[in-house]
């Protein structure tokens, strides 16, 4: 059991960036002209896969297109200085070759309203979604729609450019597939790592800014530590998730299992810093058929009142998952973890970023922190994962900061915590132990 009362005083780097992230079909809302909201009509959909999944279409979501000048002001107030977000390509081109300029205009009021209020805005360019027109294609499938993604960031780049801190082309397109093997899955992949060096020269062409592409860091873990299958599935599951990304952006080198190797000079070095995304590890039992969900999970505690992926907290993975990544800067593009109860959410925080600062001293240059997520948003399936700092109501849509809300804005405050800091917050909340079953 972690004893978060006795962590020591930590402090970050002067120039350190305390932000949040957040993903447009997420809390934007009516995101109509995307093939996620076009899957999320159709009747399996909203079947799902075991009894207690409640799904439900995104509809309003967090209704942040309306409310975008809210939510600024939201951001500002709680002290924030930087803000990961998407911009969505159904919004853009709604129809093949037909730019929306209203939508355009939207979302450079929206970043010029930020920029404002001196926050920083890291830009995501694609964030699991794209127009339904492109899905009717063969989406990313088609090695040749690539030029669809290229005249898309070519409209919209050179036209928000001088508002943005940080790019990413692509969210966690490494765990794309799955830790599958095979031609189809190492087709994918290659062809989105040629995506991301596409958009990385494109974006060079027109911006300062640090380029990269968030990266899904997946801790994987042999669920019988000292066991030889489950040590070996365990590489072979890091491999195809995580240093098949690395080595190719590293070497240009693009190698897959069940396919020959390729190279790319394109693909070499086409990043300015790595962009992680981390939650917790998932467990590999070489006994059991696949990988893909076998993920450590606590028969007795639910964090919400459904199976999810987070019913851990393993700060200990961000430190081993970040001295790999010690030869360029690091942004913590996500990281956070769900539940109904706002007391995890505060230790959480308080470990990970005591992680965080572990791997900071052992030499890795961490540059910034976003909490995942500014608002309870749209998990893409339902609304039962609460991930915010802010709780939105979903009738009224009002936001209402949550303690843990109130925690961040002090350690953004004071550019560090303690443990007298989290116990404080945690005082005037019912003990941990009060409310188990």
């Amino acid at each position: 059991m972690y004893d978060v009362f006795s962590l020591p005083a930590i402090r970050f780097p002067d120039d350190f960036l305390w932000g949040s992230a957040t993903a447009g079909h997420q809390i934007e809302g009516d995101n109509i002209h995307s093939q996620a909201w076009h899957r999320e009509q159709q009747p399996d959909f909203l079947r799902g896969d075991s009894e207690d999944e409640v799904r439900a279409p995104s509809g309003r979501a967090c209704d942040h297109s309306r409310r975008y000048r809210e939510d600024v002001a939201l951001i500002a107030a709680l002290g924030h200085r930087g803000y990961r977000m998407s911009i969505e390509w159904s919004r853009i081109e709604p129809r093949q070759g037909q730019w929306d300029d209203e939508a355009l205009a939207h979302y450079l009021d929206l970043l010029e309203r930020l920029a404002a209020n001196d926050i920083r805005v890291f830009v995501t360019l694609h964030h699991f979604t794209h127009p339904l027109w492109f899905e009717q294609l063969g989406g990313f499938g088609k090695a040749d729609n690539r030029r669809f993604f290229e005249r898309y960031l070519a409209y919209l780049v050179p036209r928000i450019s001088s508002l943005v801190s940080g790019w990413n082309v692509i969210n966690e397109f490494n765990q794309w597939g799955g830790p599958m093997a095979g031609p189809a899955i190492a087709s994918l992949k290659f062809t989105m790592l040629r995506v991301h060096a596409l958009g990385y020269h494109l974006i060079k062409s027109h911006s300062t800014a640090p380029v990269s592409s968030a990266h899904a860091f997946v801790h994987w873990f042999p669920r019988r530590f000292h066991d030889c299958l489950d040590r070996r599935m365990t590489a072979y599951a890091d491999f195809v998730t995580n240093e098949f990304f690395f080595h190719a952006l590293r070497t240009g080198e693009l190698v897959y299992p069940g396919v020959d190797a390729e190279y790319d000079p394109e693909v070499k070095g086409a990043l300015d810093c790595w962009a992680v995304n981390y939650y917790t590890r998932h467990m590999v039992d070489a006994r059991l058929a696949g990988l893909d969900g076998r993920r450590f999970r606590h028969k007795e505690l639910r964090m919400i009142p459904m199976r999810f992926y987070l019913e851990e907290m393993y700060p200990e993975g961000l430190i081993a998952n970040l001295e790999r990544l010690a030869d360029r800067p690091v942004y913590i593009t996500e990281n956070g973890c769900c539940c109904d109860d706002d007391r995890f959410r505060i230790v959480y925080l308080a470990l990970h970023l005591s992680a965080l600062r572990e791997a900071m001293e052992r030499g890795v240059d961490v540059r910034g922190y976003f909490h995942w997520s500014l608002l309870d948003n749209y998990e893409w399936t339902s609304f039962v994962p609460r991930f915010g700092l802010v709780a939105v109501d979903p009738q009224t849509f009002e936001r209402t900061p949550k303690p843990s809300a109130l925690f961040y804005r002090e350690v953004i405050r004071e550019n560090g915590f303690s443990g007298a800091l989290v116990r404080r917050h945690l005082d005037g909340l019912p003990s941990l132990a009060e409310n188990r079953p």
